[in-house]
């Protein structure tokens, strides 16, 4: 009869032996991810560092509401035509024809 030391004791996995390859190349998977990491720091740090200080002011008010002016209101009061009109007349001759 097994004990319960026993059962927890037993390799249920196989023989994990074989293709001993995952400790080495899970070792060179988490160096390269913490070079690529590091690499990318220092690159994002150098960006930074070519920022000014200080960006220049952004548009006031007065200009965003000049900017708005210019801008064309889509429902003005002009119709355009529907295009659905053209697909029925197209389906229409097809069955007349």
């Amino acid at each position: 009869m097994l004990t319960a030391a026993q059962v927890l004791a037993q390799n249920n996995f196989g023989d994990t032996r074989t293709g001993g390859l995952a400790g080495p190349m899970g070792l060179f998977l988490i160096v390269l991810l913490a070079t690529a990491t590091v690499l990318l720091i220092r690159n994002m740090n150098a960006r930074l560092r070519r920022l000014p200080d200080r960006f220049p002011a952004q548009a006031t008010p007065a200009d965003v509401d000049r900017v708005d002016a210019t801008v064309v209101d889509p429902t003005d009061g002009t119709e355009t035509q529907d295009s659905r009109g053209s697909g029925e007349q197209g389906r229409q001759q097809r069955r007349n024809g």
